[in-house]
């Protein structure tokens, strides 16, 4: 992909700025443009992988989600292009949207593409292809979502049809459905989980935020903005810290092909004035995840975004996944709605989170701890309440990365007697430097974790209940790639090779970790932290700064206590 010279000037942190933006946009709608058919209805991009909805639902996503990114660049010619497709794709061409279908999904990318761009799009169609198009998408309105950000789908749909005036009261009522729905699974703190349960990850901003903040924006409703506006700027105050210095995002939860996708509740903060990083912020982050992908492969030497994370990588495809699914990442140049001239284009970059300091960061709607070094710009995420065992294991491992990438491996687990299984998590609290948790193993047995973390090192407590005496226990830490180094080491019931064995009743097993991009990482793990072990569940912990920590781990919860 050719880009513009960096200009360090403005970006000195990722050297990007607007007019890389549009220069990658155009570059990934060239790319596609041959695999569209005759009449420009379908994109069917090569690849192996066709996803669980068949290869002409995978078509139909390719033209949905392509036409999104031409949306945002408003590239006239571009979209004349998919304006073509319009003239027989919800005439017979694309399959219909029926219940839990792949389709609802895309028919919400083709009404917010063509509500962005009515004057340029949509007003020009003729007056026969607007009313096939308005018919096909309105069974959105009446086809029943799968009980997560899909009940967003009929919203996005409605919101158009309303401003069309195309069954407006089918419209209303489904807008009120879906948002009435969603409410639900709002958690406070700016965090919703993506249906029933704890389903905690990047849906947060590129669905479930995205589609209610967009929707009370573009219907021009104060209140509904003052709502989801609010939730927003407090859900971006804990996002901006999931972005390493290196610009990746910490790869947790599903979808993970969508990569850059990640940018999008960044630039959507910015479009709304509903957030509370700086303009210079905003792009740094933003900037530096585009940058971190399309370094690393991202894009194949056809043009085309892959299925993988860097380059092409199985392990974060799910059955859904098609040949054009990554290019959901065009909801990344939501940017490019805001004007040349906006503070977000102009403003000098400004480091993010990860740049200025040290920190522990609780999250307690999630029940998270961000832990994040400046000297490397890394970025832990310790997940002590996350957890959907379909997707495993993107939600059920104690801890992520943006230095360790997408892994199938049992990495930061706890097997017990051989079973690295981790359901039925239950949050016992965080707070500055601290998470914990208890989860299921199996039946009857169960792990109480402690972490407390500090710098880059960790000091990671787990207590076992029920298992029989005997019963073997390993712990495993970070899979370090990429010029990163990781340390394990056994503090208390662990061997050099960090297994152990379960006593008569609870039994607590304690190692110390340590992730870091620093070549030399100085002085010793062992110099940065000292841990004793006083009775089953009982700890004592003094950092080399001079803070000591007494947690006690148990039945009942975990207690921690700060002693300066």
């Amino acid at each position: 992909m050719r880009l513009p010279a960096d200009d360090r000037s403005r970006s000195p942190y990722t050297g990007y700025t607007r007019a890389h933006w549009e220069a990658a946009a155009d570059a990934l709608l060239a790319a596609v443009e041959p695999f569209a058919t005759a009449d420009r209805a379908l994109y069917h991009l090569p690849g192996d992988h066709v996803s669980h909805s068949g290869r002409l639902s995978d078509g139909l996503e390719g033209y949905a989600r392509t036409l999104l990114l031409a949306a945002f660049r408003k590239d006239e010619t571009v979209l004349g292009r998919y304006a073509e497709g319009l003239v027989t794709g919800p005439g017979g061409v694309w399959p219909r949207i029926t219940d839990r279908s792949q389709p609802l999904v895309e028919a919400a990318s083709i009404a917010l593409a063509l509500r962005l761009t009515q004057p340029l799009l949509w007003d020009r169609l003729d007056q026969p292809v607007r009313e096939r198009t308005a018919a096909w998408l309105a069974d959105a309105l009446t086809a029943e979502p799968w009980p997560n950000n899909w009940e967003l789908f009929p919203v996005v749909v409605g919101g158009f049809l309303t401003e069309i005036g195309h069954q407006p009261d089918a419209a209303r009522k489904a807008i009120d459905r879906g948002l009435e729905r969603v409410e639900r699974w709002y958690v406070g703190g700016g965090w919703y989980t993506d249906g029933d349960g704890r389903l905690f990850d990047y849906y947060n901003g590129w669905a479930l935020h995205l589609y209610t903040v967009l929707h009370a924006w573009l219907a021009g409703d104060p209140d509904l903005l003052d709502l989801y506006g609010s939730r927003l700027q407090a859900h971006l105050a804990d996002y901006a810290r999931l972005f390493g210095g290196d610009g990746a995002p910490v790869p947790q939860g599903r979808s993970l092909t969508y990569r850059f996708a990640t940018a999008a509740p960044l630039w959507l903060g910015a479009l709304t004035g509903r957030t509370p990083l700086s303009p210079g912020e905003t792009r740094r982050l933003a900037s530096g995840t585009l940058r971190h992908f399309l370094d690393r492969d991202a894009v194949d030497q056809r043009g085309l975004l892959t299925l993988g994370w860097h380059g092409p990588d199985e392990a974060v495809v799910q059955s859904y996944s098609g040949p054009a699914s990554p290019y959901w990442a065009s909801k990344g140049f939501l940017g490019l709605l805001l004007p040349a001239d906006h503070a977000v284009w102009t403003a000098t970059e400004e480091p993010g989170p990860a740049e200025r300091a040290d920190e522990a960061r609780p999250v307690p709607a999630p029940n998270w701890l961000l832990q994040s070094t400046r000297s490397d710009g890394l970025v832990r995420l310790h997940n002590h309440g996350s957890e959907d065992t379909r997707y495993d294991p993107y939600y059920t491992r104690l801890a992520y990365s943006t230095a360790t990438g997408p892994s199938p491996s049992y990495d930061n687990s706890v097997l017990v007697d051989g079973d690295p299984s981790r359901t039925d998590i239950v949050p016992l609290g965080t707070g500055p430097g601290w998470i914990a948790s208890r989860h299921t193993v199996r039946e009857g047995v169960t792990v109480t974790n402690l972490v407390l973390a500090e710098g880059a090192a960790e000091v990671r407590a787990h207590l076992v209940s029920g298992a029989a005496p005997g019963t073997p226990v390993r712990i495993t830490g970070w899979a370090a790639r990429d010029g990163a180094r990781a340390e394990l080491l056994p503090a208390v019931g662990l061997s050099d090779t960090l297994t152990g064995v379960v006593g008569d009743g609870d039994t607590l097993f304690v190692a110390l970790a340590r992730l870091t991009a620093e070549p030399y990482p100085r002085p010793p793990l062992t110099e940065l932290v000292s841990v004793r072990a006083d009775g089953a569940g009982e700890l004592e912990v003094r950092w080399s700064g001079g803070a000591g920590i007494r947690a006690r781990l148990g039945a009942s919860g975990v207690e921690v206590t700060v002693r300066d």
